[in-house]
């Protein structure tokens, strides 16, 4: 496979900056992240992806690579396989280049990222159980109806377009002593890498892969590329069970370091950058800030770019992330208490939570336990806490008035 070289991704900044493509192409901002950088002693400055057209910066290579088609290629079509960014960049890309795109998605692919996929024109085919299944059936197909195939991560055009994001962030920042991306297939690493590297050789680049899904770490330490048996993570835009050769060559030259983060510092990053920097990010985007706020990284002192790679997270596993990290952090309790079943006992509790200046948003009341005696019900309590030393106090208040409570989960 051909080598991604500088001149290739400056040849792909020059058609994805032509006063057309930047319509469709955006120069993403650059922000200074305060909580991040307080909590780590360094300057760390977020590179939003998330805010191009498609939430993602899959449409850099995407665009680049149908660009480059022969009119023979353009005429027949375009096929990809995607878990849902990927697809929304072709998508986008053929239609703006008046190339038709047919998108193998998984079965299980989020519901938002599949109709925005359908609602950029691209014609979507769900099949499989993951990622590698729905690749396999791209695959297949552009055998069946010779369609040409753009590859996630595997594809130097496609890596050369994801490498002009390196270069603008170059301009963009005067000085980088580190940059941190996320890595699935490892496209946006082997482009971002070539792209610094050759203009400032200094800056360090680390690669940040989920825990349930370190296909490149693990091929690094054993000297060959190698399959995962499979994959498990939050981080749904990084679950690939193997990288990508392109990956697997730049990093072993241009990558100074590949680590990981399990999904609940993923999940703790996502509702950090909600809350104290007001952006939306999904897995994928989250790992860089996942790994500096759980101090595996030291950049005490450094300029730090994080790459946000995307914001297209799934409404419900928003929902769930924010509720977990609510009660992780004090800030919403669920408690079970018996009560005997007679007038009057669940006042008694409430007016104990009132007291406290707890804020109770659900009670249910439950007769019908079998683990309880005939005479006593179940009482699940839902409230808004303002932190683990409220909750301290709202238990020992209940528990001196003689209340066997249970934290629920």
């Amino acid at each position: 496979m051909p080598r991604v070289t500088a001149e290739m991704i400056e040849n792909a900044r020059d058609i994805l900056e032509d006063p057309i493509t930047r319509g469709i192409i955006q120069e993403t901002p650059v922000l200074r992240g305060e909580a991040l950088s307080k909590a780590t002693g360094a300057e760390i400055f977020l590179k939003l992806e998330n805010l191009q057209h498609t939430g993602s910066f899959k449409v850099r290579g995407a665009y680049n690579r149908i660009a480059n088609l022969t009119q023979d290629e353009a005429n027949a079509g375009v096929i990809c396989a995607s878990a849902g960014n990927h697809a929304q960049g072709v998508a986008l890309a053929a239609r703006e280049q008046n190339v038709n795109a047919t998108i193998c998605m998984p079965e299980d692919a989020p519901i938002s990222k599949v109709q925005a996929t359908r609602d950029l024109g691209g014609n979507v085919i769900l099949h499989g159980e993951n990622y590698n299944a729905a690749y396999d059936h791209a695959r297949s197909l552009e055998t069946k109806h010779g369609y040409a195939f753009v590859h996630a991560y595997d594809d130097p055009l496609v890596v050369a377009g994801q490498g002009t994001l390196g270069l603008e962030l170059l301009d963009q920042l005067d000085h980088i002593d580190t940059v941190l991306i996320g890595v699935g297939g490892g496209g946006l690493l082997a482009g971002i890498a070539t792209a610094i590297k050759h203009e400032t050789p200094d800056t360090r680049v680390i690669g940040i892969e989920p825990q349930g899904a370190n296909a490149l770490s693990m091929s690094l330490q054993k000297g060959n590329k190698v399959t995962l048996d499979t994959v498990d993570t939050i981080a749904d835009g990084l679950a690939t069970r193997s990288c990508g050769t392109i990956a697997y060559d730049t990093a072993q030259h241009l990558v100074d370091d590949v680590i990981s983060v399990d999904d609940d510092a993923i999940a703790h990053a996502i509702l950090t950058l909600l809350e104290t920097e007001k952006t939306v990010v999904e897995g994928a985007g989250a790992v860089g800030p996942a790994a500096l706020l759980e101090g595996t990284l030291n950049v005490r002192n450094e300029t730090v770019a994080c790459i946000i790679s995307g914001g297209n997270i799934d409404v419900t596993l928003l929902a769930n992330i924010i509720d977990r990290g609510l009660t992780r952090s004090g800030r919403s309790l669920s408690i079970e208490v018996p009560l005997a079943d007679r007038p009057g006992t669940l006042n008694e509790v409430l007016t104990i939570l009132a007291d406290t200046r707890a804020n109770v948003t659900e009670v249910e009341h439950n007769r019908r336990r079998l683990d309880v005696g005939l005479k006593t019900a179940i009482v699940r309590i839902e409230m808004e806490t303002r932190g683990p030393d409220h909750v301290n106090e709202i238990l020992e208040r209940l528990n001196q008035a003689g209340h066997d409570v249970a934290k629920g989960p």
